[in-house]
């Protein structure tokens, strides 16, 4: 779809992208948190998915890398527990499940919240992680699975 390109439109994604940045300062963590978070998650995934090929190798380092992938599942996931509270907390604070159920006018403060719940959700890194996990769960598979019948 081609978009209608006119100095309103352009003046109004301007608008919209400075007023998304201010939304996700206000909302969100910042920038260095949500990496950090995401690489936290992916180390503990890969530390738990080792442990199959570990446990072939150097069975006394299966437990180090099972404390770093429980302690990172601990931490990563007390994160995005935080993350859906908050969400959850925002959608009801300002009741937009109703409103848009409704067709209710949405106030200038619920765009900004739906815009930040959405935007947020848009760039969130945890599709990668899923990903990494999914992929990392079939590698560690078929690894043990060829390094117990060899």
């Amino acid at each position: 779809m081609k978009k209608n390109i006119s100095p309103n439109n352009s003046l109004r994604e301007n608008e919209d992208s400075e007023h998304s940045r201010q939304i996700t300062k206000e909302f969100g963590p910042p920038k260095a948190a949500v990496i950090g978070f995401f690489l936290v998650g992916l180390i503990a995934s890969i530390a738990i998915r080792v442990i199959a090929v570990i446990q072939h190798i150097n069975p006394a380092l299966v437990r180090p890398f099972w404390y770093i992938g429980v302690l990172g599942f601990i931490t990563f996931f007390s994160y995005q527990y935080a993350i859906s509270r908050r969400r959850t907390k925002m959608i009801k604070d300002h009741q937009l499940i109703e409103k848009l159920k409704t067709n209710a006018c949405l106030l200038p403060e619920d765009r900004h919240v739906a815009l930040h719940l959405l935007s947020s959700m848009d760039k969130s890194l945890e599709r990668f992680n899923f990903a990494a996990i999914f992929i990392l769960s079939i590698v560690a598979i078929g690894l043990d699975i060829f390094l117990s019948v060899r």
